[in-house]
């Protein structure tokens, strides 16, 4: 558990705010696609930062200001790759699955593989990243991304067929395994250098002390 709250809610408020500058002006335009995306990406965390601490209302019986922030995250990756290509009230749902899953993946799956992840850096970021790849490929419409009659692709729900939705997943099979090859290798690499693991002493005392000698927060 992060040892301050306060320092997580400010983070998030933070990335929020800077996930504006991401997703709207990427395209380096201030024009009504822009301004779409921009909406789409406020509503998605904001649908994804309710719907976390619900699931654990239901759940455990208490939602939490950490899983308001990781909702919000979590609506945040997700609509990344669909914000140019989706309506704002889509992103609602966007934003609502995303926290879904990625909560389920944060807990249920990460407790059945047992893989070491102490930021949820994958089940947020890699689940959330994952399903909006192939949302895009089922709710992308011309009616966000075809302004000047282009004949973008479309997604399923849009009549596009299948054809976008197979090409999202294919560049996610294409990620996945160039990610994962990548990963072995840095990893080899860093085992046979500098280790990947400190000692379980070091680890107990604290990284602060055992690696730095120094501490971040002195008791008197």
């Amino acid at each position: 558990p992060p040892h301050n709250l306060t320092y997580t809610v400010t983070g998030t408020a933070m990335l929020w705010f800077g996930w504006f500058g991401f997703n709207a002006g990427s395209g380096l335009a201030s024009d009504g696609l822009a301004a779409s995306a921009f909406a789409a990406t406020h509503f998605s965390a904001a649908a994804g930062a309710l719907t976390w601490p619900t699931i654990e209302w239901l759940t455990r019986g208490k939602p939490t200001v950490l899983g308001t922030c990781s909702g919000a995250i979590a609506g945040l990756a997700c609509i990344t790759p669909a914000a140019g290509f989706v309506s704002p009230l889509t992103a609602i749902l966007v934003g609502l699955l995303a926290s879904i899953c990625c909560y389920y993946a944060c807990t249920a799956l990460k407790a059945k593989l047992g893989y070491d992840d102490s930021l949820d850096v994958f089940g947020i970021h890699g689940i959330g990243g994952t399903l909006g790849i192939l949302l895009t490929g089922i709710f992308a419409t011309r009616a966000v991304y075809d302004v000047h009659g282009n004949g973008n692709p479309v997604g399923l729900i849009d009549g596009g067929g299948f054809s976008l939705l197979a090409s999202q997943a294919a560049v996610v099979v294409a990620t996945y395994i160039f990610t994962i090859v990548v990963t072995l290798i840095l990893l080899k690499i860093l085992d046979a250098t500098m280790g990947l693991r400190v000692t379980q002493e070091g680890e107990i005392e604290g990284l602060d002390l055992s690696q730095h000698g120094e501490e971040g927060y002195i008791s008197v």
